[in-house]
């Protein structure tokens, strides 16, 4: 009787342990982030190169502090991305402003400052291969990310600055199989913004696919369109060739619709090699075109080039990143140094990324 009591006491003490761990696991909560800073020089002596974060010409300046909490819950997860400064700032639609009055008049700015909200989402897996998700999200078009963390550059493509940066929706994602994978997904009527306009609502459809030729090679072709927004498509490649080099390539097509359309287009080529654990080498190379009065190239047709190297340097969770880049443009899109007009602009930086 004894060692039967024994045992009946040692299975409770085994299933009670089993789902303490079980619930220690299932409560558990990632929490993870980053924090940025860096100084930009442009040898024109004021800022050229018209694309997304590190603007700020000859100073020490800060990027972002960015918070990821994330967690699973069996079929369940959801992501909450919060972050502060002005790269979080300029990576939102609206964003945050402050309303004054001066003189009578009603003025709004943008507060850098302010929390802003980069990913707020749940997902379910509904079965083995399919899943649900939905709420604020990333985008699924492009290469690069806003997070430092999430590139082998700090300066940022044309390609990523004039294309969306998050979508409001749901979608739906299946695995055909390791090789082939579909999303399809209705999202809010435009681009960056948690909400839609009541009068258009979810009326932007977007679908990728997904092609896996072979381990460490991954191919994305992406299309979103409708809405207030307009139509782009995009591919997206990345493959390990091996363990040291990586290649990525971005290509984008987006008009907005109009009768006097606002078009661009563009592709950029990375490379990227790692010579120590610590010590990595990588370029970019794109060719953009604008025409319209869509992105940072205004109403005049105008195309750049530009090529940008860049070294990562990891000392334990920090990552320096010296960078050298150069825009070539096929008109005077620049300022010189005596203030005229240029068809180039070259800058140089040294960025410092935290990652915890």
């Amino acid at each position: 009787m004894s060692n039967l009591r024994l045992t009946i006491l040692g299975g409770l003490l085994a299933v009670s342990v089993a789902g303490l761990a079980q619930e220690a696991a299932e409560s558990s909560l990632s929490i993870t982030g980053s924090v940025d800073t860096y100084y930009k020089y442009d040898f024109s002596g004021t800022g050229n190169i018209y694309t997304s974060f590190a603007d700020e010409q000859n100073s020490i300046s800060i990027g972002m502090l960015d918070l990821i909490l994330e967690k699973t819950s069996g079929k369940s997860y959801f992501k909450a991305e919060v972050s502060f400064g002005p790269r979080s700032a300029s990576s939102v639609g609206p964003g945050p402003f402050l309303t004054t009055v001066r003189d009578g008049e009603t003025e709004t700015a943008l507060v850098k400052y302010l929390p802003n909200i980069q990913n707020l989402y749940v997902s379910y897996n509904l079965t083995e291969k399919l899943k649900v998700t939905a709420g604020y999200m990333a985008t699924f078009v492009g290469y690069e990310l806003i997070s430092p963390t999430g590139n082998y550059n700090y300066s940022t493509s044309y390609l990523f600055t004039n294309g969306p940066f998050q979508n409001a929706g749901v979608k739906l994602e299946y695995a055909l199989s390791d090789k082939v994978g579909l999303m399809a997904g209705a999202f809010n009527n435009a681009w960056n913004v948690y909400t839609a306009d009541p009068e258009l609502g979810p009326s932007l459809i977007g679908g990728q696919l997904r092609l896996t030729p072979k381990e460490g090679f991954n191919i994305y072709l992406n299309a979103l369109s409708g809405g207030a927004s307009g139509t782009i498509g995009d591919l997206t490649a990345a493959w390990q060739v091996t363990e040291d080099l990586l290649l990525g390539l971005n290509g984008a097509y987006f008009t907005d619709g109009a009768d006097t359309a606002a078009v661009f287009n563009g592709v950029a080529g990375y490379a990227k090699y790692g010579l120590t654990d610590a010590f990595s080498i990588g370029a970019r190379f794109e060719h953009f075109y604008s025409s319209g009065a869509k992105g940072i190239l205004g109403s005049e047709d105008a195309s750049v080039n530009s090529i940008t190297l860049s070294a990562n340097i990891a000392a334990g969770a920090i990552t320096f990143i010296p960078e050298v880049r150069t825009d070539l443009a096929s008109t005077s899109l620049f300022s010189a140094g005596d203030g005229s007009a240029s068809k180039q602009a070259t800058q140089a930086l040294i960025a410092a990324v935290y990652k915890f």
